[in-house]
């Protein structure tokens, strides 16, 4: 008896490697007489992220350690504090000076911006590289990562997104890295002349207080921020960024305090001391890539033999309007198929939503209409993660 001809159909699993961009163009655009919805190959709306999860002091060997899950991607993260003396730092003589000569000016901006919380002197963390993130994909993450080997060009370009993003949104605060010293004021038994210095010159009344003589800055605390991506599919960046504002609401530092008798600065061993830091807000990432179709014109017509959809394909293309489809959280199937991406970064302040990054790359598919689609999107992610790690 002879055996049946080979079938003519080829399994979902080679049709995805032998054609990816029809394969999930047969996803998101399948034929109207099948009935079927558009969705992704993995099964999402295009809107739709991938299910997250986050647990914090895994570590113990860290101020404060995070592991944050999204979807196959995850990373972990960990913070690890040291103290950076004041007299290590080369530039400090000089942005001291640079602050005295401007206190000045200083307090007239105050005085005319009185709505004004931005300390002047938070550009010290920028200056003084107290934040230090580092990303590392080698550790066998996916194929192409090798554990060993030397930084990849993708792990740097991470590692420089997440410090500017935690720059620009100042996300730490400057006074919780600060070591202070209370200066005492000797021979001082004059209550009239309190409140002023040497000569009869006021002194400002936040670096003195009755009986005391100004307070100094003897150190800073660092704070050094290791990712490690142990699960690569898709959008590290989103994975990233969520473990490090993970990690960071985890993070204690000790109680620290200048030594006069040792002229050094003392930690505190006491964990019922050691503080939390105070960030301010919770900017959350959100990821998008840019789907087009017009990259598989004319495929369905050699699969599914139907003209009328090919001549649709070909008069849009003609028409300049292509067809795409923009993808939350895409994987990494989808992240090879897609050249355009989107990142949005959002905090919400009293209940309205307020952009904090907004970048665009790679095309220009995507108009104002959709970012502002986006952004909604982002607001909604933004919900979601906001719950997540308040249950950790």
């Amino acid at each position: 008896m002879a055996a049946p001809p080979p079938a003519l159909t080829l399994p979902p699993s080679q049709f995805a490697r032998l054609q990816p961009h029809a394969y999930l163009l047969a996803h998101l655009s399948p034929p109207a007489s099948s009935n079927q919805p558009s969705i992704r190959a993995n099964g999402r709306a295009s809107s739709q992220f991938r299910p997250t999860s986050a647990n914090t002091g895994s570590l113990t060997h860290t101020n404060g350690s995070a592991v944050v899950r999204v979807g196959d991607t995850t990373a972990v993260c960990g913070v690890r504090a040291e103290l950076l003396p004041t007299s290590d730092i080369a530039s400090w003589s000089v942005s001291r000076s640079g602050a005295a000569n401007n206190a000045q000016q200083r307090q007239t901006s105050s005085n005319s911006n009185s709505n004004d919380e931005i300390d002047p002197e938070e550009s010290q963390i920028q200056d003084f590289n107290l934040l230090v993130p580092n990303l590392s994909l080698s550790t066998g993450c996916a194929p192409g990562f090798v554990p060993g080997a030397p930084p990849s060009a993708l792990a740097q370009s991470l590692s420089h997104q997440i410090l500017a993003l935690l720059h620009s949104t100042r996300l730490v605060r400057a006074d919780d890295l600060r070591v202070w010293y209370q200066v005492p004021r000797l021979g001082e038994t004059d209550t009239k002349g309190q409140g002023q210095g040497e000569g009869g010159m006021d002194v400002d009344d936040d670096t003195t207080t009755h009986g005391q003589g100004k307070r100094e800055i003897k150190a800073f605390w660092a704070l050094y921020i290791d990712i490690m991506i142990v699960s690569l599919a898709g959008n590290p960046f989103d994975a990233a960024w969520a473990a490090v504002l993970a990690a960071l609401r985890d993070t204690k530092l000790p109680r620290a305090w200048w030594d006069v008798d040792n002229e050094m600065v003392v930690c505190s061993d006491a964990v019922a001391e050691a503080r939390r830091l105070a960030l301010r807000g919770l900017p959350v990432a959100s990821s998008f890539c840019v789907f087009e179709a017009d990259a598989a014109a004319g495929w369905r017509a050699v699969i599914v033999p139907d003209a009328e959809e090919e001549r649709e394909i070909e008069e849009s293309a003609r028409k300049g309007m292509l067809r795409r489809w923009v993808l939350a959280d895409p994987d990494g199937y989808e992240e090879g198929l897609s050249q355009e991406r989107v990142c949005v970064v959002v905090d919400k302040v009293d209940g309205k939503t307020v952009i904090v990054k907004l970048e665009k790359n790679g095309g220009w598919a995507v108009d104002g209409r959709e970012l502002k689609q986006l952004v909604e999107i982002a607001a909604d992610r933004w919900e979601a993660v906001k719950e997540i790690l308040e249950q950790c």
